[in-house]
């Protein structure tokens, strides 16, 4: 077994992470986005939220990366990661009635976009190909699964396995990028009505004059305008498609690595 342990001076020169964007309000104090269409009665509603409880200091760090070789053309990954000032498993308060996991607060590990798997212990375990490039976004998470939107409380790094099984860290670079989140997987009862939408960023901020996010909901389209937390009203019961597409101010799709991402998703009717 080998260790490649990160370059945590490097992974946060080559990984600069979008700070939170500060939320506007309208007259009555309600988040607005500037770009979010108007719900209209009946029609799929996206209406942007305040961030939940704050975890100040909120740090996760990779402590270091382990690999082993699996058969012919595998390896065996497993990082580790260093969480400070936020306790995994511990439920987080809240007042919504939005999907929450019952066992607590959790890391958001993303391998190449793909829908991310909870940790409620800090290390996990994947098997890879041999000669393959890999993107990993892991961000701490609420309970009910709204992130920690900050450079601390999360790591983006890219790496390559060898053909020995070995990780070489490869630089992020400065690309803008977007992480699909939620929502994910099957939704039942209550669960049903208020959906989390959920996402973060990397290398962008968001803005009226700057790049959006522009969500396709069952084809219906919202431009979002804000790195915040979202409610999803009025999907209808069965398969929702979800599709999230970094723009810049124009509306035009940017191009590169991890800037559109889709997912399907299912509302039982029971």
């Amino acid at each position: 077994m080998r260790t490649f342990k990160s370059a945590l001076a490097v992974l946060a020169a080559s990984a600069v992470l979008a700070s939170c964007n500060t939320p506007t309000k309208n007259q009555e104090g309600e988040i607005k986005d500037s770009t979010a269409l108007a719900d209209t009665v009946g029609a799929i509603g996206v209406n942007p939220l305040e961030h939940a409880k704050d975890f100040p200091g909120a740090t996760l760090k990779i402590a270091g990366i382990t690999s082993e070789k699996v058969g012919a053309d595998s390896a065996k990954i497993t990082v580790k990661y260093d969480v400070q000032n936020f306790k995994l498993t511990e439920q987080t308060e809240h007042t919504h009635h939005m999907a929450n996991s019952h066992d607590g607060q959790h890391i958001h590990f993303i391998l190449d976009n793909t829908p991310y798997v909870a940790l409620y212990k800090p290390e996990h375990s994947v098997t890879v190909p041999i000669n393959s490039e890999h993107y990993l976004m892991s961000f701490l998470s609420r309970s009910f699964h709204e992130s920690i939107k900050t450079n601390d409380a999360s790591k983006l790094i890219k790496f390559k396995v060898n053909a020995d099984g070995t990780v070489t860290e490869i630089p992020v670079g400065s690309q803008p990028a977007i992480f699909y989140s939620r929502p994910k997987g099957d939704y039942k009862g209550d669960e049903t009505n208020v959906l989390l939408l959920d996402f973060f960023v990397a290398n962008t901020t968001l803005g009226a004059d700057a790049n959006k996010v522009k969500a396709d909901i069952n084809g219906q389209e919202f431009v979002l305008d804000q790195w915040v937390p979202y409610e999803i009203l009025n999907l209808p019961k069965g398969e929702t498609t979800v599709k999230l597409t970094l723009v810049d101010k124009d509306g035009n799709a940017i191009t590169g690595d991890n800037v559109s991402v889709e997912r399907k998703i299912n509302l039982m009717a029971q």
